[in-house]
């Protein structure tokens, strides 16, 4: 069995209580419960620098917090095998490349990924808050874990929060793999010691990139795969955004030829 079919069973297997806790209230209550109220918002606009740092300037008021989702199979937290937390070199922005003793270095369009961590309820920026990415190459393979990826840890990586709640990581834009909306995996700690020692996470969500983006960059060479998954599977019906996305749904700017930037706003 692939390690992609794996992965969605797992994920099936260990999506968080958030959903029985929703299905108890029906179609209209889920909805309602799981999508983020428009005017419950912070309203957010978010530029990008000249050096090319995430500058969001932020509405004061309340956030809807982030959903809490599945971490999958294939975490590299030590929750299930690997642990690339503990290593040196796992604080880094770039995440292209694989780091420590092991080389490689994953191909793609370019990817920004900006983040900014508030409270939720009042919108406040969480300076010092450290945030772990980790997602898919192009061929849907996991570092750590997939046969074709098992010697690599490329994709992966750490940041902690400045100032104003603000980090990013450039990275290349994951593929859509079978079962699966494409989507970044990430947990939130309290700080930087506490994600670089696997300690306790305040969440572990999952952040959506939108259709129309994923259907340009999979149009590139060496995305031939992702097109034909994208085509089975929508956010509707996706295991993990199916029961609203709204507060999971990155804002990307760009295009294939200089790369994207997406961004999103965390509240924890």
């Amino acid at each position: 069995m692939h390690d992609h079919d794996r992965g969605l069973q797992f994920d099936l297997s260990t999506l968080r209580s958030r959903r029985a806790a929703l299905a108890l209230f029906g179609g209209a209550g889920l909805a309602a419960l799981a999508a983020c109220s428009p005017d419950t918002k912070a309203a957010t606009t978010t530029t990008t620098t000249p050096t090319g740092t995430p500058s969001t300037s932020m509405a004061a008021g309340p956030v809807e917090e982030i959903p809490e989702e599945t971490a999958g199979p294939f975490p590299g937290d030590g929750s299930n095998g690997p642990n690339v937390l503990t290593e040196s070199g796992i604080v880094r922005s770039d995440i292209r490349t694989s780091f420590g003793s092991v080389s490689g270095t994953a191909d793609g369009v370019p990817l920004r990924i900006e983040l900014t961590v508030v409270e939720a309820g009042t919108g406040a920026a969480l300076p010092g808050a450290a945030v772990y990415v980790w997602h898919c190459d192009r061929d849907g393979n996991y570092s750590l874990y997939s046969d074709a990826a098992a010697n690599q840890n490329y994709l992966r990586g750490v940041q902690a929060a400045d100032d104003a709640g603000k980090l990013a990581f450039t990275s290349v834009f994951p593929a859509a793999y079978a079962g699966r909306w494409p989507h970044v995996h990430f947990e939130v700690y309290p700080k930087l010691a506490d994600a670089t020692s696997a300690g306790t996470k305040l969440v572990t969500s999952q952040l959506a990139l939108p259709e129309d983006v994923c259907a340009a960059v999979y149009a590139t060479d060496g995305y031939a795969q992702s097109t034909r998954n994208l085509e089975q599977t929508s956010l509707d019906s996706d295991m993990v955004f199916r029961d609203g996305w709204d507060s999971q749904l990155a804002a990307v700017t760009g295009g294939v030829g200089d790369g994207y930037v997406a961004t999103l706003t965390v509240a924890v």
